[in-house]
């Protein structure tokens, strides 16, 4: 054994410092402290022979259900317009002597258009020895879906008689400095998790999938002009409550990136927007 005192003794010798979270684990040929791995060989003579191994990731262990608190995503928002504007119906309202609303109205503006997610918890069940986790939890989805025409949302339909209960959405007679549509949801996903080195989480890759189901909780139409200052015009605009989404994670190393899509449009009827979402996301694991 006098390879592995010497060994010792030059690494205390340099004050070497072992984690309060040290990992202490003995069997017949294996002894773990912290992030130094012993294995022992076979004798030869009078002595075992036995290898040194130093790990300078950071070492876990968990237990089997982890929660992390305070998650924040920064991104992007957008959506798959799949609209068939010659049958959108009285959604589309074309003030007189205007053109017809088209696609183009409706297209935002990619590097304005923010998502913001702020996810209260997440926690991580372990599934088949921590390679193979469920991941849930429950936050807030922000969108903000910023247009690059002058259009405007109201509740209700100032324009055809017999219709005013039905909201609209028109080409606008101002030019907006700003104008964009917010819709905010409290979402609950659901995802499998796949590490590939639960130990050393960031050293190894992640790929989380799953789905995500949110309830609409506010939305408006929010401008500012020279003409009218400030507004901000709340209402429901003819979305839908629940919006349904497929979601994924990807981590590399300590960097994770994410990213939703939803199958059906956010919007009752008329439009057929189906969002989606892309951006970096700030978590722990």
């Amino acid at each position: 054994m006098s390879i592995l005192c010497a060994c010792s003794s030059a690494l205390f010798g340099q004050e070497t410092r072992i984690p309060k979270d040290t990992v202490y684990h003995k069997n017949n040929d294996t002894i773990r402290i912290g992030s130094i791995l012993i294995i022992k060989k076979n004798k030869k003579g009078d002595h075992d022979t036995a290898s040194l191994t130093i790990n300078t990731g950071s070492y876990k262990t968990h237990s089997r259900v982890s929660t992390n608190y305070g998650i924040l995503d920064l991104g992007f928002s957008n959506w798959d317009d799949q609209t068939d504007y010659a049958t959108a119906g009285n959604y589309l309202v074309n003030r007189p002597g205007s053109p017809s609303l088209s696609s183009s109205d409706l297209k935002v503006r990619a590097n304005k258009s923010i998502n913001v997610n702020i996810w209260f918890f997440m926690q991580r069940l372990n599934l088949v020895k921590h390679y193979v986790n469920l991941k849930y939890g429950l936050g807030l989805e922000l969108n903000n879906y910023r247009y690059k025409s002058h259009i405007s949302y109201l509740q209700s339909n100032p324009f055809v008689p017999g219709q005013e209960a039905y909201p609209v959405i028109f080409r606008d007679s101002i030019l907006f400095s700003k104008n964009k549509l917010a819709a905010d949801y409290i979402t609950i996903p659901f995802m499998l998790n796949f590490s590939s080195n639960p130990a050393y989480e960031n050293r190894g890759l992640s790929l989380s999938v799953g789905i995500s189901t949110g309830y609409l909780y506010n939305s408006r139409n929010k401008q500012i002009s020279d003409e009218r200052g400030k507004l901000k015009n709340e209402g429901d605009y003819d979305l839908k409550s629940f919006k349904f989404a497929y979601i994924a994670e990807l981590g590399i190393g300590p960097v994770r990136l994410y990213g939703s899509y939803s199958p059906s449009s956010m919007y009752e009827g008329g439009l057929n927007m189906r969002p989606y979402a892309v951006g970096i996301r700030f978590s722990n694991w």
